[in-house]
C-alpha cells in the first residue's frame, strides 16, 4: 500500500516481438464489440474458450500489474492536480484484444488490475447515486485505490458508461480470459475509506451491509464492531503533507479542513489519535478483526500443527466453529472475496496483509481455496518473521520478496554491496522460494529509469535476469517497466520517481508504446523497442525454460573459493548460478558492472555435474536470451568450466538439453 507521497512503507516490512506484431498485423478474432455480442450469443462456449485460452501457457507465472486508470490514458497533458477531463483516465475498454494480446506477449499469465473497488476520489458522480468524497480525506484528486468506498462495485472512472461500471468490468474479465489470462484485483481487508457507502444494499444478508452499520460507537471496542473508536472526540483533519493542501489549493466546497466523523475512528495505519498525523493513512480508518485494543484475541486460534494442513483441512475447522465465535468483519471479507469470484475473478492482491491476524487469512483463503482451489493469493508482507506463517498457517500462495532480495539487488546496482549477497539472501528462503514474487518495479517503489533507482533501464538488466531465473517464485512486471518509463511527472499530491497512484496523468514512455490503442510501439524510441524485446524473451523464459521450475544450485560461493578465483576472473560484479531439471541444465550468469567488460572461466564442481550426470567431454550451450549458440562447457575429471566473456550489464542464460 502506498497512501503517502513518499514511501513510508514499514521497515518490517526479438523473435517473441516479431511474432507479436505478427499477431497484430493479421488482427484479432474479436473486437471489443464483437465479444460482448459474442458473449450475448454464446456465454457457456466463451467461458469453455476461456478455460482452453488460460491453460495455454504452462511453467512459471508472470504478473503483469497495470494501474487501471492510467493503462490506457493517451492524453499527454500532464498538469499538476489537473482533472479528469484535463488529463484524461484510461477506461476498462482501453483493454482491447489488442492490448490484451500484447500483454500477454510478455509471458503474462496474470493480469493485476489494480485499483478496480471504488474508492474514494473527488469526481462527482451524484447522478449515479454516488455521494460525493471530501478532499480533506482524499489523496490526491483521483484518489488512493487503498481507500476502498465501495466493495460491491467498481470505480467510475474506469467506465464509458459510470451507470453501467460493473457490467463493463465483467465484460473485462470476459476479455481478459478469452486472451489466455487470469484476472487478479486488489482486496485491503486492514482499512477501508474514512467513509465507506456502498450503495448495492439488495442483499438481505447482514454482512453485506455498510462497515459500521451496526457497530456500537459508544465504546473503543467490540468483538463485532468493524472499527475501534476514539469515544467522545470527534475526527480532526490532519495538517497537510508536506504543505500539500487538497486539490492544490484549487477552491472546493468540501475542501473546508472539516470532516464529519464523531465519535472518531482509530486510522489505517493504527493511529489512535482523533486528529492523525499527515504521514499516517488518515484517508482510511482501521478494521476490527477481533484484536482487542491490548492485542490479545477474541477469535479461535488454530491448533497446533496447522502449519501441515491444508487449505481443505483449514476450511474444515472454520465450518466446526460456533457462528458466534467468527467476528463480523471477517464474515464481511469472506462475502465480498465470494462475490468477485462468482464474477469470474481469478485471485486476489491483500495489501499490507501482516497488519491482520494469521487465522483470518486462514479462515479466509481456505474458503477461497474451497470455491476455486486454483485461485491465486497474493500477499503484501515486509517481515522475514513472518513468511512462514502467513504461507503455512494463513495458506498465501506467494508473498512480496521485498526486504532480502528487492532491496538487495538495488543496493548492488547503488554499489553499496556485493553481489554475494544475492545468494545468502536466496538461502534464508529456501525452504520457501517458491512462494517468495520476485519484482523491481509496483506502484510502491520507485521507477527503475530514475537517479533513485538505476539510473536508466538497462542498468537493472542484469538484476532483472537473476529476479526472473533464480527461483521457481512468480515474476512480477508493472507496466511501463519494460519500455523505460521514467515516471518522471509532477502530478500533484503523487511523488515523481514513482508513477502517481493519487493523480489523473499519463505516462509517457508506456503511451509511445501503446501508440493511440496499436500497441506497435509506433512512437517509441529505438532504445524503448529494444529494451521491450528483450523483457519479452527473458519472460517467456518463464513458459519455455522447464529448468526455471527445477533445482536451484548457487555457484558464487564456489567461483569465489581463493584457490578458483585467482584463475577465473570471478568478481564482486557477477553473480552466477545454476538451475536443473531432468530435460534442461542451465546456467546463468550476469555481471552487474556498468563499465566493464569480463573475461571469465566459470567453474561448475562436482557435485552440481553429479546431479545433473555431465561426464567428461565438450558440451555446446545455447544462449536462451539470444537463441545464438554462445559457448562450450568443458567437464573435465569431473569439474566443468565455461569460458565467456561478458560485457558491461550482460548476462547469459545458457542452456543444454539432458
Amino acid at each position: 500500500m502506498h497512501t503517502l507521497s513518499s514511501n513510508n512503507k514499514p521497515q518490517l516490512r526479438t523473435s517473441v516481438l516479431a511474432s507479436a506484431l505478427v499477431f497484430f498485423a493479421a488482427g484479432c478474432s474479436h473486437s471489443s464489440t464483437s465479444i460482448e455480442n459474442h458473449i450475448a450469443e454464446s456465454e457457456d462456449k466463451l467461458h469453455d474458450t476461456a478455460q482452453h485460452n488460460t491453460s495455454a501457457l504452462t511453467g512459471k507465472p508472470v504478473i503483469y500489474q497495470v494501474f487501471t486508470r492510467l493503462y490506457g490514458n493517451t492524453n499527454t497533458t500532464n498538469k499538476p492536480w489537473g482533472t479528469i477531463d484535463e488529463n484524461g483516465v484510461g477506461k476498462f475498454s482501453d483493454f482491447t484484444d489488442v492490448a490484451l494480446q500484447d500483454i500477454k506477449s510478455l509471458g503474462t499469465t496474470h493480469v493485476w488490475y489494480t485499483g478496480v473497488p471504488h474508492h474514494a476520489l473527488i469526481n462527482d458522480y451524484t447522478d449515479y447515486g454516488i455521494s460525493n468524497d471530501d478532499p480533506d480525506v482524499v489523496k490526491g484528486r483521483a484518489g488512493s485505490p487503498y481507500a476502498v468506498k465501495d466493495y460491491y462495485n467498481v470505480n467510475p472512472d474506469l467506465a464509458d458508461d459510470p451507470a453501467n461500471r460493473l457490467n463493463e468490468f465483467e465484460s473485462l474479465i470476459l476479455r481478459t480470459h478469452n486472451n489466455g489470462m487470469k484476472v487478479v484485483i486488489d482486496i485491503v481487508p486492514n482499512h477501508v475509506a474514512r467513509r465507506y457507502e456502498s450503495i448495492d444494499q439488495s442483499s438481505s444478508l447482514p454482512s453485506h451491509r455498510n462497515f459500521g452499520q451496526n457497530d456500537d460507537t459508544n465504546v473503543e471496542y467490540a468483538k463485532n464492531n468493524n472499527f475501534y473508536y476514539i469515544v467522545d472526540q470527534a475526527f480532526q483533519v490532519p495538517d497537510s503533507h508536506q504543505g500539500k493542501q487538497p486539490l492544490g489549493s484549487e477552491r472546493h466546497p468540501l475542501s473546508d479542513k472539516l470532516f464529519e466523523e464523531s465519535p472518531a475512528k482509530w486510522t489505517g495505519n493504527g493511529s489512535r489519535l482523533a486528529k492523525p498525523d499527515a504521514n499516517d493513512w488518515y484517508e482510511t480508518v482501521k478494521v476490527n478483526y477481533g484484536v482487542k485494543p491490548d492485542g490479545t484475541y477474541d477469535f479461535p486460534t488454530l491448533p497446533e500443527g496447522f502449519n501441515k494442513k491444508n487449505p481443505a483441512e483449514h476450511y474444515l475447522f472454520w465450518q466446526s466453529q460456533l457462528p458466534t465465535a467468527i467476528p463480523d468483519s471477517w464474515i464481511k471479507f469472506k462475502d465480498i472475496t465470494e462475490f468477485w469470484l462468482a464474477k469470474g475473478v481469478d485471485g486476489f492482491r491483500y495489501d499490507m496483509a501482516e497488519m491482520v491476524p494469521v487465522e483470518f487469512w486462514s479462515y479466509l483463503n481456505s474458503n477461497i481455496k474451497h470455491i476455486n482451489p486454483d485461485a491465486f493469493l497474493l500477499a503484501e508482507v515486509y517481515n522475514p518473521s513472518l513468511y512462514r506463517d502467513y504461507i503455512h498457517l494463513g495458506k498465501m500462495d506467494y508473498l512480496y520478496d521485498k526486504v532480502d532480495l528487492y532491496d538487495t539487488l538495488k543496493d548492488i546496482i547503488h554499489g553499496k554491496t556485493a553481489t554475494s549477497q544475492i545468494a545468502v539472501d536466496q538461502a534464508k528462503v529456501a525452504d520457501i522460494e517458491e512462494h517468495m514474487l520476485h519484482f523491481l518495479e509496483n506502484h510502491d517503489e520507485q521507477r527503475i529509469n530514475t537517479t533513485d533507482f538505476a539510473g536508466s533501464p538497462e542498468a537493472a538488466l542484469p538484476a532483472m535476469v537473476v529476479s526472473t531465473t533464480i527461483s521457481r517464485s512468480p515474476t512480477l512486471l508493472y507496466f511501463g517497466q519494460d519500455v523505460g518509463e521514467k515516471g518522471a511527472e509532477n502530478a500533484g499530491f503523487g511523488q515523481a520517481t514513482r508513477t502517481s497512484i493519487f493523480d489523473y496523468v499519463g505516462v509517457p514512455a508506456h503511451q509511445r508504446w501503446m501508440n493511440n490503442g496499436k500497441f506497435d510501439g509506433g512512437q517509441s524510441t529505438e532504445a524503448e523497442k529494444s529494451l521491450r524485446a528483450y523483457y519479452q524473451t527473458l519472460l517467456n523464459l518463464s513458459h519455455t525454460a522447464s529448468a526455471l521450475n527445477g533445482e536451484y544450485f548457487e555457484l558464487d560461493t564456489h567461483n569465489r573459493d581463493a584457490s578458483v578465483a585467482t584463475k577465473n576472473g570471478y568478481s564482486d560484479k557477477l553473480f552466477a548460478f545454476s538451475r536443473y531439471d531432468e530435460n534442461q541444465f542451465i546456467v546463468v550468469i550476469s555481471n552487474f558492472s556498468q563499465q566493464e567488460a569480463t573475461d571469465l572461466t566459470l567453474s561448475l564442481p562436482k557435485a552440481l555435474l553429479k546431479a545433473v550426470s555431465l561426464t567428461d567431454g565438450v558440451y555446446k550451450m545455447t544462449d536462451l536470451l539470444t537463441t545464438e549458440e554462445q559457448t562450450e562447457m568443458t567437464v573435465n575429471q569431473d569439474i566443468g568450466t565455461i569460458s565467456i566473456t561478458l560485457k558491461p550489464l550482460q548476462s547469459s542464460v545458457l542452456m543444454i538439453e539432458l
